[in-house]
């Protein structure tokens, strides 16, 4: 029953993400996704409780081997300043792909008077925000780094790799700093900030 239940959802992801790319996400509708999908607005509704939801979930999906890929890089072995510097490569080239400035402006533009971007950060972001801040906890329960706290701790690593890159990719521009060198500065910085000597 279950792998029925999973191949459906998937037939829906599938058919979503076919007609938020074609007409994009305000003139998408569930009445439009349930037809190329072959059954009824209830069958989404049964899987997916807006439509808001669904293009979360389209989102995260087509982002799951990456997600995953940030997951191994924390669970990997070294010392905190290594490990943080393979998250810090994998976190910069998932977060400036041109389709991830799509999502980021499709949720500023048309999540206004909408959960979009609740749903959105909630299986993404936020997801990714909880492992990194389980990991600093781990390394500071060890002695490596010294933490008021983790969730802060990570919210400013992310900001320290994104300084310079993300925000002009979102306006459009073209020249960013050079990623290698934003992780290596990053990293650099959080040491300073949270390690221990």
């Amino acid at each position: 029953m279950r792998s029925k239940t999973d191949e459906k959802r998937n037939a829906i992801i599938a058919a979503a993400t076919a007609v938020f790319e074609e007409v994009g996400y305000q003139r998408a509708s569930m009445t439009m996704i349930a037809a190329r999908l072959g059954g009824s607005k209830a069958t989404l509704y049964g899987y997916f409780h807006s439509k808001e939801q669904l293009f979360a979930t389209v989102v995260i999906s087509a982002l799951e081997e990456t997600g995953e890929e940030l997951q191994s890089s924390l669970a990997s072995r070294g010392d905190v300043a290594t490990v943080l510097a393979r998250y810090g490569r994998i976190y910069l080239a998932l977060v400036t792909r041109p389709e991830i400035m799509a999502i980021q402006r499709t949720v500023l533009s048309e999540g206004q008077g909408t959960t979009l971007g609740k749903e959105v950060y909630e299986l993404g972001p936020k997801r990714g925000l909880i492992d990194l801040t389980e990991f600093l906890q781990t390394r500071a329960n060890a002695g490596e780094l010294d933490l008021a706290s983790p969730e802060v701790a990570a919210f400013h690593l992310k900001g320290l790799l994104e300084a310079g890159v993300t925000e002009p990719l979102l306006f459009g521009l073209t020249e960013t700093r050079d990623k290698d060198e934003s992780v290596k500065t990053a990293v650099a910085a959080f040491m300073r900030i949270y390690g221990k000597p």
